[in-house]
């Protein structure tokens, strides 16, 4: 076996930058593939912050009240241990990103600064101005050209991910892959992959996300034989600018530097808001929710804006149409511009540049918009003694193909049934750097190195993956090929964004299955305009629609199967939560074209071991309690501080609590 282990990552952004700085600094080689530049990844877009209580405010916060804050506005769907290892990491991972250079804001005093985000009382996130992702990611990938300077990296930009190599006994080998400007398909070995390919935004259409995050790379994965866990958990942001091309976020940082969600108490007020008396808005959040406010989670505060919008019809008159829109006002002009500038000026350049309006003097017309996903490839963890997580054991963040391994919003770990704002860029740093030592434990339990297998194992793969990318480039060609993918897509991401999202009712999602059912046949009839050998975007995207179809699939039918309301899964035909019947992880694995199959348990093999996996939760550090956010502390009322749960210091340096598996 090679002296030193050789490891892919696939995924630029934060979570597979993080796990490229911890694979180089314990001596392993890396290739790390993007479909785009490293620093196009859509990390790049986050604005708002990053989560850790350092308590810097003297408000009393500590990492046991993130830990709680977490789980409870994950609706009590996330297994605890690896979410408290998280947030005991979290400070010091903030340490670290400081000495990396990260520009944090700071206060008049020099010390680091903090914001209040959504679902906590604390202001415990913080924010480099409102483009915290831009200024993580280029932190990160200073390290990794270090690295790569060195000889220890080697970068593949524009090259796609499309199947694993898997061995004749399941374990992953390597990837294949393709270079997106000669269109080349190869094969690369590996000892362990890492997939750390963000989100899947494209299946609803119009999101926040990035145009490339598709879920094409877990949909090849779930393909293969990985499961994919809580995939009906979508979260809905609750302020976004509506736009005819996508939907662009309005940082949750708005509303914690003071921004108030109104409409007009007159529904037929045509007034600009502006000449709206104070007593003529209804604050909605602020009346519904006067302990948390602008602040409740995302979850709730899109609730209750759809609400209003869609069931009450009292969004935003527009006069010109005599009807109501599907807007509420999002408001900063009582705020001193200076102090905007300071602080949010990233995300209030966003909304004058493309609305054309002065948000500093105007408030801002709003909607919820598809923003992330809670669920993704399930991956496993290592439990120690005092609750938290193994350090460096090769269960933590393991998929259910041995040597492959998730991190980042691709997988379901951290976040339960709904993310609390300001948590991603944390989840994705901290797997990131968890899965790191996983991956070299994994290494040293293999009897045989990817490099010593026979190249038919990976002829065999690169084979396939040919065959089926000329079987996009001439299928239909003689005819018969009556289908647009573009215009498929564009069904597919109507019928998902209007049926499967906010609220969900079981006849409308019955109709949505049947709906992905008809794509998956039509999706047969395509036939691309464009064969060309060299940068064919058109065939590109055939493949991404036929993988999205499969995850659109598995998001609908957990959505009909899950007859209760947890966090952003809410059906009003079932407005409470049942632990009794759905207390559990959604196991989903793939069954062919137009099936999925619902587990309750399985088995894998993880360093020469066997390991049993259930969908039974660990909720051994808190035990559920209904969520109300009405009244100031009401989420944390019941939460006791067990001092004597807290781990010793680890892995991060700063962190009061190592890094730690089931």
């Amino acid at each position: 076996m090679a002296a030193a282990p050789k490891i892919i990552v696939i995924g630029g952004g934060l979570a597979g930058l993080a796990a490229v700085i911890k694979i180089a600094e314990m001596g392993g080689n890396v290739d790390l593939f993007s479909i785009v530049p490293v620093k196009r990844s859509h990390s790049v877009c986050a604005q708002g912050g990053i989560n850790a209580a350092k308590n810097l405010k003297g408000e009393g916060d500590s990492t046991w009240q993130h830990f709680d804050d977490t789980i409870y506005g994950g609706d009590f769907l996330a297994n605890q241990p690896p979410v408290k290892a998280m947030c005991d990491a979290a400070p010091g991972i903030i340490d670290l990103l400081d000495r990396m250079g990260v520009p944090f804001n700071r206060t008049p005093e020099g010390l680091l600064d903090f914001r209040r985000f959504g679902g906590t009382l604390y202001n415990r996130t913080a924010f480099a101005g409102a483009t915290t992702g831009q200024q993580l990611l280029y932190a990160l990938d200073e390290q990794v050209r270090r690295y790569e300077a060195e000889g220890k990296v080697k970068k593949y930009e524009h090259w796609e991910f499309l199947s694993a190599v898997l061995d004749g006994r399941g374990v992953c080998r390597g990837i294949c892959a393709m270079d997106l400007r000669t269109m080349e398909i190869r094969t690369f070995p590996a000892d362990a992959i890492i997939v750390a390919t963000g989100g899947i935004g494209a299946i609803f259409g119009k999101s926040t996300n990035s145009v490339v995050c598709t879920g094409s790379a877990q949909s090849a994965l779930y393909q293969q034989g990985c499961y994919y866990a809580n995939g009906e958990f979508i979260q809905v942001h609750p302020t976004a600018i509506p736009g005819a091309d996508k939907l662009r976020l309005i940082s949750e940082s708005a509303r914690g530097e003071g921004g108030r969600v109104w409409v007009p108490r007159d529904p037929k007020d045509g007034r600009p808001p502006a000449d709206i008396p104070e007593g003529e808005r209804d604050y909605l959040l602020e009346r519904m929710y006067p302990g948390y406010g602008n602040l409740v989670p995302r979850d709730i505060a899109s609730r209750a804006i759809f609400r209003t919008c869609y069931h009450e019809g009292r969004g935003i008159f527009d006069p010109d149409t005599g009807k109501n829109g599907n807007q509420v006002y999002l408001d900063l002009t009582h705020k001193d511009e200076a102090f905007l500038r300071k602080k949010l000026a990233g995300v209030l350049e966003i909304y004058e540049k493309f609305v054309g309006v002065n948000p500093y003097k105007n408030p801002m017309k709003v909607f919820p918009a598809v923003h992330y996903s809670m669920g993704g490839l399930w991956c496993d963890f290592e439990k120690n003694a005092g609750g938290s997580l193994v350090v460096g054991s090769p269960r933590n963040q393991a998929t259910s193909i041995p040597g492959l391994y998730a991190a980042g919003e691709v997988d379901y770990q951290y976040h339960g049934a709904n993310r609390l704002g300001a948590n991603s860029l944390l989840s994705c740093i901290y797997a990131g750097m968890v899965v790191g030592p996983a991956m070299a434990s994994f290494r040293q339990a293999l009897a045989q190195s990817s490099f010593d297998l026979p190249s038919s194992v990976f002829e065999r793969a690169e084979k396939r993956e040919r065959d089926d990318y000329q079987r996009i480039l001439t299928q239909n060609q003689n005819g018969g090929g009556t289908e647009n993918a573009y215009l498929l897509h564009q069904e597919l991401g109507e019928t998902m964004l209007r049926d499967c999202t906010i609220e969900r009712d079981n006849k409308v999602l019955d109709g949505v299955i049947g709906k992905i059912g008809e794509l998956e046949d039509r999706v047969r009839r395509v036939r691309v305009t464009d064969t060309s050998p060299r940068m064919n975007q058109g065939a590109q995207f055939v493949r991404h629609l036929e993988n999205m179809l499969l995850i659109a699939r598995v998001i609908a039918e957990g959505a009909r199967a899950r007859d209760e309301s947890r966090g952003a899964h809410y059906k009003p035909a079932y407005p409470k939560r049942d632990d009794a019947q759905f207390s559990r992880t959604t196991l989903a694995r793939h069954a062919g074209v137009g099936s999925v199959k619902f587990i309750r348990d399985f088995d894998y093999q993880c360093a020469g071991k066997n390991v049993h996996v259930t969908d039974e939760l660990d909720l051994s550090l808190v035990k559920p309690r209904e969520r109300k956010y009405e009244q100031a502390g009401a989420a944390s009322a019941v939460a006791k501080r067990e001092t004597d749960k807290e781990s010793p210091v680890g892995d991060f340096p700063g962190s009061r609590a190592s890094v730690s598996g089931r």
